[in-house]
């Protein structure tokens, strides 16, 4: 059954020049993974002049995606780059989920 990721950040607009710079990097990282499916990435400012920022990546199955997070946590190692170090610098709040489709 196909596996969607969703991640929802919530940022001051002076942290969106390098968290676009790096979600270029994860998306273009994501493509190449087996499984993948495909991915979205949509954004919106709020009241508060925050930038709201979802992506949604689609993975053929639950297996396509655990791979993919050990994937992508192992090039995060090689790159010597860390998550929540970057996302606690710039102030990013991060909601992240795995759903399935809905179906009635």
């Amino acid at each position: 059954m196909e596996q969607i990721f969703i991640d929802r950040f919530i940022m001051p607009q002076n942290a969106k020049a390098e968290f676009t710079q790096r979600m270029q990097i994860n998306r273009e990282f994501i493509k190449k993974l087996p499984g993948f499916i495909g991915d979205e990435a949509y954004e919106r400012t709020d009241d508060e002049g925050n930038l709201i920022c979802i992506t949604i990546a689609v993975w053929a199955s639950e297996e396509a995606l655990k791979n993919a997070k050990e994937l992508v946590q192992a090039e995060y190692q090689q790159q010597g780059f860390n998550l929540p170090a970057m996302l606690q610098r710039l102030d990013i709040r991060m909601e992240r989920g795995q759903y399935n489709r809905f179906s009635n």
